[in-house]
């Protein structure tokens, strides 16, 4: 296995010689493929082995998956269909989905998909398509099925890989984000936005009580599902309607907190790396970090070996998460 930045020559070469392709790239770079074993998303954004962090619209980040798959297949899904989707993954294998970023499928993945059948049974990992932030509101996020050459607005691809009978999967994040020693937030209702949150129990205005307290939006909530750090990303103020709005939903019965800062993105990235992995990173087969870290931790032209890949609008750990990295990695046994 391998992953790499390649060329759009590159590109095309590997999917001649019939390799197994988990793809990410900018739209125009994407249409410029031809048919064959691939899976793609699209997204300009990536981390490189090479460079670090980077932005290219010619370029395609390629994770290799050939000589670790026994067999797969692309399935594809809509917001009504999407439940199947931990039920029909391979009973010895993963499952690597896609999503358009601010499609149906999208919202109803984010809001559904701890309740869809067998959920957590297999793994699924994955992450949200997105565009260049010059393009948001301009172009719509895509996924791209290499096998038959359609190209998806909304609706999810999910390449459900095989493994030999050796070989087993596991699902990893790596969240660098806790819950601070603040207010205990909570929400009456689920959803992407609101304009009320309960303070300690007392209901107030969500953007009212951020502002008062000037409370940093680009740190994360935070809940705790049982010791899993599960991050809610700010997507802003909409002070015309009065609301907040997230990149994730917020759940109701859940108790959130807003989350401690992070001095130093880099050290303290590393410092976990060790934690989660324990050194041994060469089994680490895909990775991907969210576009909020790229940003707010300026990682263009820094490394976070091993961990590299594209950068996303959500990153699919099982269900949807913001503000993480998540990897899989697939060892012996």
């Amino acid at each position: 296995m391998r992953q790499e930045i390649l060329s759009i020559e590159d590109a095309r070469r590997k999917i001649a010689e019939g390799r197994i392709l988990l793809l990410a790239g900018d739209e125009d770079a994407l249409r410029q493929l031809p048919k064959g074993n691939w899976l793609a998303g699209t997204i300009p954004y990536f981390i490189s082995h090479e460079r670090g962090g980077l932005v290219s619209r010619e370029l395609v980040f390629a994770t290799d998956i050939t000589d670790i798959v026994a067999d797969v297949a692309i399935a594809q899904y809509d917001q009504n269909t999407l439940a199947r989707v931990y039920a029909e993954g391979p009973k010895h294998g993963f499952s690597f989905i896609v999503i358009p970023a601010s499609s149906p499928t999208h919202l109803a993945f984010a809001l559904n998909a701890p309740n869809y059948k067998s959920f957590g049974v297999r793994p699924l990992i994955g992450w949200i398509a997105g565009v260049h932030l010059d393009d948001l509101g301009k172009r719509t996020p895509k996924v791209f099925n290499g096998m038959t050459g359609d190209v998806v607005e909304d609706g999810a691809l999910v390449l459900q890989a095989e493994l030999p009978p050796n070989k087993l999967a596991e699902i990893g994040i790596i969240n660098l984000f806790e819950q601070g020693d603040g207010d205990i937030l909570t929400f009456n209702h689920d959803g992407f936005a609101s304009k009320d949150v309960l303070v300690n129990g007392e209901k107030r205005d969500f953007a009212a009580y951020l502002l008062k307290n000037k409370l940093d939006t680009k740190l994360p909530l935070v809940a705790d599902y049982y010791g899993v750090m599960v991050n809610i990303s700010f997507q802003g103020i909409d002070e015309a309607e009065g609301t907040v709005k997230f990149y994730a939903p917020v759940f109701s019965g859940i108790r959130y907190k807003h989350a401690k800062p992070v001095a130093d993105y880099v050290k303290t990235f590393q410092e976990c790396l060790g934690k989660e992995c324990g050194g041994d990173t060469d089994k680490v087969v895909f990775s991907c970090n969210c576009i909020l870290n790229y940003l707010y931790s300026e990682l263009e032209g820094k490394k976070t070996d091993p961990f590299i890949g594209p950068v996303t609008f959500g990153e699919i750990a099982y269900q949807l998460l913001n503000q993480t990295l998540v990897y899989l990695e697939v060892k012996d046994f």
